[in-house]
């Protein structure tokens, strides 16, 4: 539920509150489903990322976000996680599979798109302890398999402060904040979709 006065908190904090829930919900699926007990399970861990990848890599090279927060087209990281599949030899099949649903998410405005890149910026954060299993019980690394995971080098708190304050600068109205937690609820929602489909399936049993 979207609260009454939304606009009491910055945008950051307040797409936070509406989404916690939702967000940690989403984690523990995730973890539940085993990514990192064997590259099998990571690859399909990869194909969930390359969808929401997909899903927002318009988002990056759209001129009218582009101007509302600056720096955003540096921030697309569709390339790394191809490279990734690369790596991990993802067929033709599953990648365009991967790409058609990815492609077909349309935010309704920029303020939905707005939500959408807040939930997908601020899984970098979390990706710094993804990073550490794909490293210690895979093998894996920034320069193959886990680029995606990689963090910027300016370092990953310092980058996601930024797009913070880049959202709480914005001067949105009461409905436009309202778009911007419906975007984002969607994206997870999409995430959570995309887990159920390509991780849910032939799991291991410790994950039942």
């Amino acid at each position: 539920m979207i609260t009454a006065d939304n606009t009491a908190l910055p945008l950051s904090s307040y797409l936070k509150e509406q989404t916690t829930s939702t967000h940690e919900s989403l984690d523990r699926r995730i973890m539940a489903l085993a990514p990192f007990s064997n590259r099998e399970r990571f690859a399909c861990f990869l194909r969930m990322q390359l969808r929401l990848h997909y899903a927002t890599a318009p988002l990056y090279q759209n001129p009218e976000l582009q101007a509302m927060l600056p720096g955003l087209a540096e921030r697309n990281r569709l390339d790394a996680v191809q490279r990734d599949c690369a790596d991990f030899n993802l067929s033709e099949q599953q990648q365009e599979e991967d790409r058609l649903a990815g492609t077909s998410i349309k935010p309704a405005n920029a303020e939905e798109a707005i939500g959408w890149l807040y939930t997908h910026e601020g899984s970098t954060l979390g990706a710094a302890f993804l990073l550490k299993y794909a490293k210690d019980q895979l093998g894996l690394s920034e320069s193959f398999g886990a680029r995606h995971l990689a963090g910027h080098t300016e370092g990953r708190g310092l980058h996601w402060r930024q797009f913070k304050q880049a959202l709480d600068d914005l001067d949105l109205t009461p409905q436009a904040r309202s778009a911007a937690v419906e975007g984002a609820r969607a994206a997870f929602a999409f995430v959570r979709a995309s887990v159920e489909e390509l991780m849910a399936d032939n799991q291991p049993a410790a994950a039942v």
